[in-house]
């Protein structure tokens, strides 16, 4: 009778394990590995092993697992563009970009561990879910590869990736691929970016709920807020940010450029020493329904793209007739002004998956408690 009340609770867990709720906005629809059984990853060659193959999957992490150390390290010369002070980041000259870029700068030893410079590949079809608060990878980012689609990343956290350097690598990758949806992430001392979307297009992605913790004992900035947070530059991009709790950054929180059309709603900025949004020419971004807490510059000047900041409740009427509601507007709290109602992107709306919109009271006292690995 014990082996079968085993058994059977063994049953009941693993046909429990896997994606909780849906995708919404952009990516609605999005599977990732489906209904196939879910594996457990005992090792980090397991783990790189069920992320990279071309099986449908769904990968539950019920641990840490440490990359730390596990491709050896790199001594090599870098330069410090912003300084040497113990603060400051420096940087890895990779393809040779302090030559190229910061020739003017010190140059410096700097000494990075290997495995966090690129990311874990992540095929078609994969569903990557942490169990509980369990299911951490450390020292090493994931990268959904180039003409990978229809992927579930949900519940993990992802830390310690050369915090030092610039270069040091990102926390999520993403180029050329389709249907990515993130959630409840949290991301931590990430030496580059914490999400970036590369240059090809990355069509459908929707990126809710996560954390993004930009505390670092390195910056380019040099106070302890990281700059290099979201990055989001592709061809067509079609992007929904909800929900996410974006935290202690100086700049680039989020960088929209190239021709990416950004949803951001319900997010809930805090605690800034420089700029939110960074918004570059063929960009288009509505933001409703946010809250921005002690973020002195909340967009950098100039705005060279598209924007439309929900300003009133009279000019926002019109995303009903894009959006199917009324934009909400957004909420201040010790920041800087955010007012521009660019109007002609929003039928670029029309006809898509958008998420909903609650108004930033709502956002503002749900973000917190939900945003994040572990808050399923």
């Amino acid at each position: 009778m014990r082996l079968l009340a085993c058994l059977l609770l063994g049953a009941t867990a693993a046909s429990a394990a896997g994606v909780t709720g849906s995708a919404e906005g952009f990516a609605k629809g999005v599977t990732g590995g489906g209904s196939a059984s879910p594996v457990y990853p005992d090792t980090i060659d397991e783990l790189v092993s069920y992320l990279g193959d071309s099986s449908a999957r769904v990968i539950v992490l019920t641990k840490t697992f440490d990359f730390t150390n596990s491709e050896g390290t790199t001594t090599a010369t870098g330069c410090a563009p912003w300084g040497t002070a113990s603060a400051c980041q420096l940087a890895i000259n990779k393809d040779d970009w302090c030559t190229n870029y910061e020739p003017d700068a010190p140059t410096t030893s700097v000494t990075y561990d290997n495995a966090g410079v690129l990311g874990i590949t992540i095929t078609s079809n994969k569903s990557l879910v942490g169990s509980g608060s369990s299911g951490v990878i450390k020292g090493k980012g994931l990268r959904i590869v180039s003409g990978a689609s229809n992927v579930i990343i949900q519940n993990i956290a992802i830390t310690d990736i050369n915090p030092k350097y610039v270069w040091g690598g990102d926390a999520i990758t993403l180029n050329n691929c389709d249907l990515v949806w993130i959630d409840h992430v949290t991301t931590a001392r990430i030496g580059r970016q914490h999400l970036v979307l590369g240059t090809s297009a990355s069509n459908r992605v929707s990126v809710t709920n996560n954390y993004f913790n930009g505390v670092s004992s390195y910056s380019a900035t040099c106070d302890g807020y990281h700059y290099w947070g979201i990055y989001l530059d592709g061809s067509n991009d079609l992007v929904t940010l909800k929900g996410n709790y974006i935290y202690h950054f100086s700049g680039r929180s989020p960088k929209v450029a190239s021709n990416t059309l950004l949803h951001a709603v319900n997010n809930y900025w805090y605690d800034s020493s420089g700029h939110a949004f960074e918004i570059g020419s063929g960009s288009m971004v509505l933001a409703e329904g946010n809250v921005f807490q002690n973020i002195p510059t909340i967009v950098e000047s100039p705005v060279s793209g598209q924007l439309f900041t929900s300003p009133d409740t009279t000019t926002n009427a019109i995303c009903s007739t894009y959006l199917g509601h009324t934009c909400q507007v957004n909420g201040f709290g010790s920041s800087g002004t955010f007012s521009q109602a660019d109007e002609g992107f929003l039928s670029n709306f029309e006809g898509k998956n958008i998420a909903s919109a609650d108004t930033y009271s709502v956002a503002q006292s749900s973000v917190i408690g939900n945003a994040g690995q572990g808050n399923l």
